[in-house]
């Protein structure tokens, strides 16, 4: 035990990592993590290949779906092999890399923040598929050292080296396939990027590749046998659909937040905040409903003696108080009080708009000029909408 309490930041990782996964410990000084979503692949595994080795190898009865189970474990490996690869190709650009995650669609590898190019960030996809194709290599010469002989053992010693060899091939073939979220579409990124200088608009490419990769696949495994005249297996056509929408489901998000890192240089406090002016928290209703006299369909900020904006005026509440309350009823009885520090300079903009208001909670921030006075106020909701290329709700 190291003594760690429930609130602290090691605890808290702890409990992050044990709802994600099982941790596997630390290749190479990263971070494995076994995702529960694995076993689903597992069972799938046991499930489709247990009785196919039953049915040659009658000899091991229920023994077979051990075998079974011993090759998604030899997918397993595979598939790790495969993301150590990128995360080490990742180290020697200096890239950190957070942590390895397998999971039912294989895996992932997840960098912390890092500067890219087009080159390296080829290099680093590749690294994965080609170490797939090393292992193939491996098998294949286990396949020929193998002794030759009639034992079930051999026969079974030997079935296992080339499913693992052809379950390599597959999957390196199946990544460098040219379209996002596979490795193969980090070329088509890294052309486009290297042809308009923007990752972003590369990332927009591959994505829309990776759709297209998508519809040719289908076309490809179900369609085609079918225009031949041929019959569909139903747990190959679910197994294509399944993989299919994942590979769109990818591509379209890859697309969507590369188009809204492309909105984000466009977007700045100023620009989407609502005319608003400062009133000092001291004021009276009287004195707010005479400032709006004279700057009719602003909001008002009400600022403490420090000159921060801590309250907002709400009109609803305001319109409620009699006139013959107005001078006696103070300002800050009829507005909502904005959060600890709920204020930017009207300056900020992009990803640093978005980093600023991350740190800030509540919904509604006071935006101020270079001199800290009150220009105007910002809705989370507005900020949300222009990220995202959305309508501002009603």
């Amino acid at each position: 035990m190291n003594g760690e309490q429930g609130n602290q930041p090691g605890h808290q990782e702890a409990s992050r990592t044990r709802r994600e996964g099982i941790p596997l410990g630390r290749i190479a000084g990263v971070p494995v993590i076994l995702a529960y979503s694995w076993f689903l692949i597992a069972a799938f595994t046991v499930i489709v290949f247990g009785p196919f080795i039953q049915m040659n190898f009658p000899r091991l009865g229920a023994g077979a779906y051990l075998i079974a189970f011993l090759y998604a474990l030899l997918l397993l490996f595979s598939v790790l092999i495969h993301e150590l690869a990128h995360a080490l190709a990742a180290r020697g650009f200096g890239w950190p890399t957070q942590k390895i995650v397998l999971n039912l669609w294989g895996g992932h590898t997840q960098f912390e923040n890092f500067t890219a190019t087009p080159w390296r960030s080829l290099v680093v996809a590749f690294s994965g598929p080609a170490a797939n194709f090393v292992l193939a290599g491996l098998g294949w010469l286990l396949v020929m050292v193998l002794p030759q002989g009639s034992s079930a053992n051999l026969e079974l010693l030997s079935a296992l080296a080339n499913i693992f060899v052809w379950a390599n091939l597959l999957i390196g073939v199946f990544n460098v396939l040219p379209g996002l979220p596979l490795d193969g579409g980090r070329l088509v990124e890294s052309i486009f990027w290297q042809i308009t200088g923007s990752q972003e608009k590369g990332t927009v490419a591959a994505g829309w590749a990776g759709r297209v990769v998508v519809v040719l696949l289908v076309v490809g495994v179900l369609g085609v046998p079918l225009l031949r005249g041929g019959t569909l297996n139903i747990q190959t056509a679910l197994f294509m659909l399944l993989v299919a929408g994942f590979l769109w489901l990818g591509a379209s998000q890859a697309i969507s937040a590369a188009r809204m890192r492309l909105r984000l240089p466009a977007i700045s406090a100023g620009a989407l905040s609502t005319p608003a002016v400062g009133q000092s928290d001291e004021s009276s209703v009287a004195q707010v409903l005479g400032l709006l006299s004279n700057h009719p369909g602003v909001s008002v900020v009400l600022c403490g003696r420090d000159g921060q904006p801590g309250y907002v005026v709400d009109p609803l509440a305001l319109a409620s108080v009699p006139l013959t309350a107005a001078a006696s009823t103070l300002a800050t009885a009829v507005a909502n009080p904005l959060a600890p520090g709920g204020y930017v300079p009207e300056s900020a903009s992009g990803q640093e708009l978005i980093q600023y208001l991350a740190q800030l909670s509540g919904n509604e921030y006071a935006v101020i000029d270079s001199r800290g006075l009150v220009t105007g106020l910002l809705r989370q909701q507005v900020v949300v909408a222009a990220v995202t290329g959305k309508p501002v709700p009603e």
